[in-house]
């Protein structure tokens, strides 16, 4: 994969975090807030715990901390998949968003 090619898949997933907390918000009880700065985005969430996606531009990985740990994903062509065999990234993000916040949320691309 080119870098041109990572950041258009990176730059789809970020934005689908974005679209999925605007949804979470606008049609949930869920104040989930997210900031972006470039290839970072860090969501907080109502009980002040927070997850943190960015870029790792060099790798061509997406990377997410959560309380459950850190996690590296690469584009396979169709997903975005864990590195480690730990599933796709808006499964896992839905999970540890979940988890985190004790809401029921759902994020996808």
């Amino acid at each position: 994969m080119t870098d041109l090619e990572f950041l258009d898949h990176a730059e789809k997933l970020l934005a689908g975090v974005e679209r999925s907390c605007d949804l979470i918000n606008d049609t949930t009880d869920a104040d989930v807030d997210a900031q972006r700065s470039g290839g970072l985005i860090t969501l907080t969430f109502p009980n002040r715990s927070q997850i943190v996606i960015n870029l790792q531009k060099p790798l061509h990985e997406v990377w997410m901390a959560a309380r459950s740990g850190g996690y590296h994903y690469r584009f396979d062509g169709a997903a975005w998949q864990d590195t480690k065999g730990a599933g796709e990234f808006f499964a896992c993000l839905t999970r540890d968003a979940a988890l985190q916040s004790g809401l029921s949320l759902t994020f996808s691309a």
